[in-house]
């Protein structure tokens, strides 16, 4: 017999039993029981455990204010950072936006003033120059970096040393970014880089100075700089022996003219090292200028080509309209020309080769017609082409000697004589830019002729390929 509990409703829940005994009904009825009063019993826990909680808890602005836990100090060195990182004014704490912004992220916080956060970065520059002068007191040979440049009417200086740890890894430090005063000669330079010199202690440590080629940084380096030592001939030392012997009567001569003599004993530069981006650059430049002096016929198609491009250049960026027809027919933009860019002529060139390449000869068509500009024939698109083949070499040698990490010194003579490598196989197949390569290979033995055989520069050349091989 099978009987259905009421109890259990809606559940389905059937119980077998003997007619004559119901001890099944019994056990079923004393089970549910329990249950429920573990049921009442776990209710009963949740609501007291519930009612606790809601006791314990914080206001809105109080856990806010434990979950932030930034004190007066890191909000005050976090302004700091964001200042000289973002390169921002001092006068950005006085904004009311970023008043605003600190309150809302910290209502109980105190914002510096702008005196404040001026002395608070002059003392932060203090540490920082103590911890790199720490640093190089344990490095024995360290290279450094200069430049001046002119910004808004003010003068610059900045320098920058590098050296390899004990790990072969290059680290680098900006030791100096001062204002120069006056004019940029050979003695306000040279004064300004040994005064940085003197304050990091490391004027005996210094192997080389790389700067560019402007003739204030040559002469400075010219005089008061380490020269390289000349033997002496048997002669001379004779001659010289014989003077020391000889008896002369006294002199008289004029001490302040002494004293104020320029006798380049005042400063101790170290030895110069040109900048061999920056020579590379002259020589896809200035020294390539010289094929259209040496060819006729390349000076005619160079001028020829370059003049329509010139024109096409100039009329997109003085034209917000001429920019939407290139961009409609081309789906590219023309790139202009700048002269303190470097690889901006290739890079300019190589744009409109490229539209020339994946749109076809008719949009550039198209956009001299909008423009009433003449047209590139065929061989003038062949020279920009293989003008683009013939300075992009010389390109990637541009890019892989700026490198600021993965370039050293012995990278210097590989990167040239793989250049010249190449340029000599190209003019085999070159047919109308024979004279830009033997122009550009001219200007690569002009400016690098010396740097092929320095013995240091040879040395550092073989310890690089030594030093990858082993790590390889």
């Amino acid at each position: 017999m099978y009987m259905r509990c009421k109890l259990c409703l809606p559940k389905n829940v059937e119980i077998s039993s003997f007619h004559n005994s119901f001890s099944n009904s019994r056990k079923h009825i004393d089970k549910l029981q329990d249950y429920e009063d573990c049921i009442a019993q776990q209710s009963k826990e949740k609501k007291e455990t519930s009612s606790s909680s809601l006791s314990n808890q914080c206001r809105i602005d109080q856990m806010i204010s434990l979950s932030r836990g930034v004190s007066q100090a890191i909000l005050d060195k976090l302004v700091i950072n964001f200042i000289c990182e973002g390169l921002q004014p001092f006068s950005v704490v006085e904004q009311p936006a970023f008043k605003t912004l600190i309150k809302c992220l910290h209502p109980s916080a105190t914002l510096m003033s702008r005196p404040t956060v001026r002395l608070r970065i002059q003392e932060a520059a203090k540490h920082v120059r103590k911890a790199i002068t720490a640093k190089l007191r344990n490095v024995e040979f360290v290279s450094t970096t200069t430049d001046c440049w002119s910004v808004r009417q003010r003068s610059y200086i900045g320098l920058t040393a590098h050296w390899i740890d004990e790990t072969l890894d290059r680290k680098s430090a900006a030791l100096a970014c001062e204002r120069l005063r006056g004019r940029h000669t050979f003695y306000v330079l040279a004064s300004a880089l040994d005064d940085i010199h003197s304050q990091y202690h490391i004027r005996d440590k210094i192997v080389r100075t790389t700067t560019d080629s402007g003739s204030n940084f040559l002469k400075a380096f010219r005089v008061f700089g380490v020269q390289e030592e000349t033997n002496m001939t048997a002669a001379d030392t004779e001659a010289e022996d014989e003077t020391e012997h000889e008896e002369e009567a006294a002199e008289f001569h004029d001490t302040y003219t002494i004293l104020e003599a320029d006798t380049g004993l005042e400063y101790h530069l170290p030895k110069h090292q040109r900048c061999a981006r920056h020579l590379l650059n002259l020589v896809a430049t200035a020294d390539a200028s010289e094929a259209e002096t040496q060819n006729v016929t390349y000076r005619k198609l160079s001028c020829s080509a370059f003049s329509k491009c010139h024109a096409l250049w100039n009329k997109t960026a003085r034209s917000s309209t001429a920019s939407e027809v290139v961009d409609a027919e081309c789906h590219l933009q023309f790139i202009r020309p700048n002269q303190t860019r470097w690889c901006s002529l290739y890079l300019a060139v190589e744009r409109v080769v490229r539209i020339i390449k994946d749109q076809d000869e008719e949009a550039i068509r198209n956009v001299c017609g909008a423009f009433k500009r003449n047209m590139l024939n065929p061989t003038e698109i062949a020279f920009l082409s293989e003008y683009v083949a013939v300075m992009k070499p010389v390109t990637s040698a541009l890019t892989v000697l700026q490198s600021e990490s993965n370039t050293h010194m012995g990278c210097l003579l590989l990167t040239v004589f793989q250049l010249r490598v190449i340029l000599r196989r190209m003019e085999a197949s070159s047919k109308l830019c024979l004279p830009l390569l033997q122009a550009l290979e001219d200007g690569l033995e002009k400016r690098f002729g010396e740097m092929m055989e320095d013995p240091e520069l040879t040395a550092a050349t073989t310890l690089t390929f030594v030093v990858n091989m082993v790590y390889v």
